[in-house]
């Protein structure tokens, strides 16, 4: 005789989301892995976090600052220049990620206003570009940085108290979402030079002046490779100043002016 299951004790049901955040998260879920991530974050995310920006990206002693990710919704995106900025000065001294002493290595959610904002950071990052108000997921792990940021700006109304209540619900799933992201679609600026050819040039320079450092030996091995410096930036995650910094250094301690006198230590032109 076959056991045949009871079909009528059976229950099935169509699962119903209990609130806006489960929706939101399923409907983030489903981007993962896609490179429409950045750009429609935060119109997914609108209904819990009515942000007009965002930016994703590490910082720290322990790092390079790094953007991951970053773009605006209902204006134009001016996050890059954002970060630029950032990194004109005030990310050397940024405290306002930075999770109290009992708290570190823990995932930490933060809130703050354009006028409790250092006056460098405040000055050059926020009101040059509007922003008025700021929420973050941050975690911190060996002096490094990870953190979401999403920044209301002048033009909309400041974050409610259920928006935030609403943002603590989603904040550590986003993170993990965004992370998976990053691994599976690493940005440009992740996507290396050539490490075979970088090391190649990297031991060439290195025997010309053994006192190239490593961020100057970076630099002007990618500068061989016909990389031009915004290019160079995004390869390595740094500011355009930054690298025109490292590329002058390089230039006098090999006692050159020019990019083609580079090239020519190495023609015998």
């Amino acid at each position: 005789m076959t056991d045949k299951p009871d079909l009528k004790r059976m229950r099935q049901w169509t699962p119903t989301p209990s609130n806006t955040s489960v929706q939101v998260l399923q409907s983030l879920i489903g981007l993962v892995g896609e490179p429409e991530f950045e750009s429609a974050l935060l119109a997914h995310l609108h209904p819990v976090v009515p942000a007009a920006s965002y930016s994703i990206y590490q910082t720290g002693p322990g790092c390079d600052p790094q953007l991951f990710m970053s773009a605006s919704w209902g204006i134009p995106d001016t996050t890059r220049s954002c970060w630029n900025a950032y990194l004109t000065g005030p990310h050397l001294d940024d405290r306002t990620l930075t999770a109290p002493r009992q708290h570190q290595g823990q995932t930490l959610l933060c809130h703050i206003t354009a006028p409790e904002v250092p006056v460098q950071h405040r000055a050059r990052v926020y009101e040059a570009h509007g922003m008025a108000e700021r929420v973050s997921v941050v975690q911190e792990k060996n002096d490094t940085v990870f953190a979401i940021n999403f920044y209301r700006h002048t033009h909309q109304s400041p974050f409610s108290d259920a928006q935030l209540a609403d943002f603590e619900a989603v904040a550590p799933a986003l993170l993990s979402l965004a992370q998976k992201q990053i691994q599976l679609c690493p940005p440009l600026n992740m996507q290396a030079a050539p490490l075979q050819k970088v090391a190649h040039w990297s031991q060439r320079l290195t025997s010309l002046h053994p006192g190239l450092t490593p961020r100057e030996l970076a630099v002007c091995a990618r500068l061989l490779m016909g990389m031009t410096q915004d290019g160079i930036a995004r390869d390595l995650g740094l500011s355009l100043p930054t690298v025109k910094t490292y590329r002058n250094r390089a230039f006098s301690r090999l006692g050159i002016h020019f990019k083609n006198q580079l090239f020519a230590l190495f023609t015998g032109a």
